[in-house]
């Protein structure tokens, strides 16, 4: 029997036990997270991870153990994640919604030398520049009140392959985006539509195999996005919005006010503007929206140009699609949800030691991003597991049925509720409450609104 873990880790690992064939890899999954959940000022290296000295302690042996569990051991990291997906699944307060989005995004970390799996000279999105380095598509789901990621799969360079791009065996970034999202919807996982930038959004093939699978899909696209058209005509989305009639916010013309509310209280008023023109329309199979904070200058910070194949209401598209149709807030509301990618989930990778590996291979490598998915999870799983018990509502418990406890009516899990900061002290036995305080960081920074209205 592996020794158990501190807290409800030891609850939640438990879950994962029966797809681990011996105990010092359960014991090894039990240490790993453990490591991960450390305060940040840690570092997630084996060493970090085992509690041990940098680069001398390496031939300790419990770091020699964890390297052994992360490379050479028997187990498989998709069983783990498919159990984790599970998990959110059957965890009442955690599970997904059709009311939430599938935000798919792409993260790259610099990695020296030639000899780890995945890695090349190519462009990292999270550096803004070219660089030598591993990149991995997420998918992640994500509404108002919580986000996780469902899955993860690196992407290989051309040159890992005899033949480059020609050989079979290669995939595109954009390839991969739409496996991730068969994935989800072979998981069970519901969403109301597919979220990515522009670096998707304007690829014609990414947005057919969406409509093939049969989703929605609110995607990005860049300023320069544009249609043939005659000279003088509209032939951009930024074009429309410049065309647009805005005189000022009490004279608004084309342009629909939509109030978007920040978890920290403040509200600001967006504008948002369907075009009419070349492709888009809301009687065409594809509509454009603009988004901006300011409709005469269109800001580039503050300023979305929107490509989606949800109808909008009372159209003869909505009529004849399977898709609910989604008004100006509703697209609003969807795209904002992959703020959750740029200014959260990245920092919790890192504070997760995402990029902190020190193995080689591919097994490894994705061993390691599934142990930290699974840490992540846990800062989830355990704020709302604690909210049911004081609600004395029945929460998932590997190998015991789900019953209630008391016939209570449950209230709803509020995730502000969590402590504002991490318990004092540096003992290895504390990561349910670094977890907390983790958490409420980060809901601390949460853009996306709880609802939006138009006028």
């Amino acid at each position: 029997m592996a020794t158990p873990a501190p807290g409800l880790l030891e609850e939640y690992s438990q879950w994962f036990d029966a797809l681990f064939s011996k105990v010092n890899q359960r014991e090894g999954f039990r240490q790993y997270v453990s490591g991960l959940l450390l305060a940040s000022e840690r570092n997630k290296t084996l060493t970090g991870l085992a509690n041990s000295e940098p680069v001398v302690g390496a031939q300790e042996a419990r770091v020699q153990s964890l390297q052994w569990y992360l490379s050479e051991s028997t187990w498989e990291a998709a069983a783990v994640n498919r159990a984790r997906v599970e998990l959110i699944l059957k965890t009442p307060g955690l599970q997904p919604n059709a009311h939430g989005a599938l935000v798919i995004d792409e993260t790259g970390d610099r990695k020296a030398g030639h000899k780890t799996a995945h890695v090349g000279r190519q462009y990292l999105a999270n550096l803004g520049k070219i660089d030598n380095g591993v990149v991995s598509v997420t998918s992640l789901w994500a509404d108002e009140k919580l986000y996780y990621p469902v899955d993860v799969e690196p992407y290989t360079p051309a040159a890992w392959f005899e033949g480059g791009k020609t050989h079979p065996g290669f995939r595109t970034k954009l390839k991969i985006a739409e496996e991730l999202v068969q994935q989800a919807i072979a998981s069970g996982v519901p969403f109301r539509a597919v979220v990515a930038d522009s670096f998707y959004g304007e690829d014609r093939t990414f947005r057919q195999g969406l409509e093939q699978l049969g989703v929605g899909y609110v995607l990005a696209l860049k300023p320069s996005f544009a249609w043939w058209h005659r000279l003088g005509d509209i032939g951009s989305p930024q074009d429309a919005a410049l065309a647009a009639t805005w005189i000022s916010p009490q004279e608004a013309g084309d342009w629909v006010s939509i109030e978007r509310s920040f978890r920290d209280g403040h509200r600001e008023d967006w504008w948002a503007l369907e075009v009419v023109a070349g492709p888009f329309g809301p009687q065409r199979p594809l509509r454009s929206v603009v988004v901006t904070t300011d409709p005469l200058t269109l800001p580039d910070l503050t300023t979305w140009y929107l490509i989606t194949n949800l109808s909008a209401p009372d159209s003869q598209r909505a009529l004849t699609s399977s898709l609910p149709a989604a008004n100006l807030p509703e697209v609003v509301r969807l795209y904002a949800l992959r703020q959750w990618v740029e200014q959260s989930y990245k920092q919790v990778k890192h504070t997760l030691g995402w990029a902190q590996y020190q193995v080689r291979s591919d097994t490894a490598i994705r061993r390691h991003w599934t142990l930290v998915c699974c840490a992540f999870t846990f800062c989830w799983w355990q704020a709302v597991v604690n909210h049911l018990a004081q609600q004395s509502v029945a929460r998932v418990i590997p190998g015991q049925p789900t019953l209630p406890q008391k016939k209570r009516r449950a209230q709803p899990f509020i995730p502000p509720d969590l402590a504002l900061s991490a318990a004092p002290g540096q003992s290895l036995a504390r990561p349910l409450h670094y977890a907390q305080s983790l958490l409420a960081s980060l809901l601390a920074l949460a853009p996306a609104a709880p609802f939006a209205t138009a006028t």
